[in-house]
């Protein structure tokens, strides 16, 4: 008996991610635009306030979050950092909270992590009618999980001092992800609970909401090249990431396994180089203005 297809857990998520992690250079391309872009944007925060509040939202584990404070400390020289975290992985809280015990010269930054979701969140600002506001909000790859995308910008816009910026990370519509969900949905299993959204769908929500916004765009490639080799446990946990599936290999019908490799392997999703199958994950950094 073949066991039925079902969605990735929290832990099982996780492990899922590190391996994509580990064979992409999804954070090489951060660390691009954090080199390339950041240091003018985080320019700008503050206004001469002695203390600058920050918001990531939907964190993982704080390395990104840890980065963009380097940053604003360099920019920013001797100003106290006020971050909030909002995440509910459990383990990534923990991870978190870890990487800050080991990381040196934070002495000038406060940390507050708020284990839920950012609508748990929100439901909370409302409950206790304050509204605290932010100089700096941050939402990297977390858009795909949350319930009401529109709605969700707009309260964490709102959250936005005078001079405040939010920060999308979302993946863009030159990447094989938007022709995977646009094109070959149907090879995907219906297991994954989340938003097929790209970056365009995200501005087309900023100009409904009459924001000024920025995109600068990103080159990331993901090499799934042990997808391809039957029975490889790297390729398995690949695909798991994938579909959002437990065991895809071993749960899903072998007619949507193939069609999912063949719709892999299309030039609108992937290139080969130097014989290995390189998917696209370009990334698309959104800045709104307050």
């Amino acid at each position: 008996v073949i066991p039925s297809m079902r969605s990735l857990t929290a832990e099982e998520y996780v492990e899922a991610f590190k391996t994509f992690l580990d064979h992409s250079t999804e954070h090489q391309c951060m660390d691009e635009f954090n080199k390339e872009e950041m240091p003018n944007i985080m320019a700008g925060l503050g206004n001469g306030k002695s203390t600058i509040n920050v918001l990531g939202v939907g964190s993982g584990t704080g390395e990104q979050d840890l980065k963009m404070i380097r940053i604003l400390q360099a920019a920013h020289p001797g100003v106290l950092i006020d971050n909030e975290i909002v995440e509910p992985n459990p383990q990534h809280v923990a991870a978190y909270k870890e990487l800050v015990n080991q990381t040196p010269d934070l002495q000038n930054v406060s940390f507050i992590w708020h284990q839920m979701t950012s609508s748990e969140y929100k439901q909370q600002v409302k409950e206790k009618g304050m509204h605290k506001k932010f100089d700096f909000i941050h939402m990297i790859q977390m858009l795909y999980r949350v319930e009401d995308i529109p709605n969700t910008i707009k309260f964490f816009h709102s959250c936005l001092d005078h001079h405040g910026k939010l920060l999308i990370i979302i993946l863009s519509d030159s990447s094989g992800w938007a022709s995977l969900w646009k094109k070959y949905r149907h090879c995907l299993p219906s297991t994954d609970s989340g938003h097929y959204i790209t970056s365009n769908g995200i501005t087309e929500v900023l100009k409904r909401l009459g924001l000024e916004y920025h995109v600068y765009e990103f080159p990331s490639g993901w090499d799934i090249t042990e997808c391809f080799i039957e029975g490889d446990p790297v390729g398995g946990r690949m695909l798991d990431f994938l579909t959002g599936t437990k065991n895809f290999l071993g749960t899903a019908p072998s007619g949507l396994q193939r069609q999912l490799q063949e719709a892999l392997c299309q030039p609108e999703c992937s290139s080969k180089r130097d014989g290995r199958i390189i998917f696209s994950n370009n990334l698309s950094m959104i800045v709104v203005e307050s």
